[in-house]
């Protein structure tokens, strides 16, 4: 998929972390007008939503209430909130297509048209229950770069990230809603520092940029963790949400002297021995 591209030298990017109410899309379509629009405020040229934002995401007894088709009200909501402020905008939101649902994660262009569609690959636990899962890894052309889309529980394969990467993916934007509760967090540690932890070891071993936007606050009977955050490809976290509500920005370069002093010295996918690996 592609737009007209001008090959950007440097582009701002912002990460959305808010807390999901389930069920109430308009309320969730406030936080996130209001969020993305101080995004767009400090400048940011891309902002990315997290999951299932506009419905929060433990609805699996309401979907056929809350999904929605990709042309349907609140994608246009979405759509025109993208081209009133000239931005691409990423959200996770619930889609309805032929009777099956997805977790999906929509990309608007700064006209307000939809650029691409990505239907969530890897569903998690209970979620191949509720969702149909998608068949197709989404890198999109675009006017900011090549973007490659995942939702989740994608980051945590790294065969998947790295087709994006092989498809020319510049910049990994993740739309999340990583969850714990005291017997993950206590037991085993599953919180902030590790879904971190993720994202730059996905930038690091591909030398790509990633953006990961996840929900914060209590959903259900689990906490979504927070610690959203953007990454460069050396692994160095450039912006992170911690726990609160709210945004986090970074100024973001595909080329540059020091990256490329970088990229000389971690020479990482050249170093690959795949016939080794199969």
């Amino acid at each position: 998929m592609s737009e007209e591209t001008t090959d950007p030298t440097r582009v701002t990017i912002a990460v959305v972390q808010m807390h999901c109410r389930p069920g109430e899309v308009e309320a969730n379509l406030a936080t996130i007008d209001t969020m993305v629009r101080q995004a767009a405020g400090e400048g940011a040229q891309l902002v990315v939503v997290p999951e299932m934002a506009t419905t929060g995401y433990f609805i699996s007894d309401r979907l056929d209430q809350l999904a929605e088709p990709q042309d349907g009200p609140t994608a246009r909501r979405l759509s025109e909130l993208a081209k009133d402020l000239a931005i691409h905008l990423a959200v996770g939101m619930v889609l309805v297509e032929g009777g099956a649902y997805y977790d999906a994660q929509l990309l608007f262009g700064p006209d307000g048209a939809l650029l691409a569609t990505y239907r969530k690959v890897h569903l998690f636990s209970a979620e191949r229950e509720w969702f149909s899962a998608g068949d197709e890894p989404v890198v999109v052309d675009t006017s900011i770069g090549r973007i490659g889309m995942t939702i989740c529980y994608d980051l945590i394969f790294p065969e998947f990230t790295r087709r994006l990467v092989d498809m020319g993916a510049e910049l990994i934007i993740n739309s999340t809603n990583w969850i714990t509760d005291d017997f993950q967090r206590g037991r085993w540690g599953w919180d902030g520092p590790t879904i971190e932890a993720l994202a730059t070891t996905r930038s690091l071993e591909n030398g790509v940029w990633l953006a990961m936007a996840n929900c914060v606050g209590p959903e259900w009977v689990f906490d979504s963790i927070g610690h959203s955050c953007i990454v460069a490809p050396s692994g160095m976290r450039v912006a992170s949400a911690g726990r609160a509500q709210g945004t986090a920005l970074a100024q973001i370069a595909y080329s540059s002297d020091d990256l490329n002093r970088w990229k000389a010295v971690a020479t990482y996918l050249e170093d690959r021995r795949p016939e080794i690996y199969r």
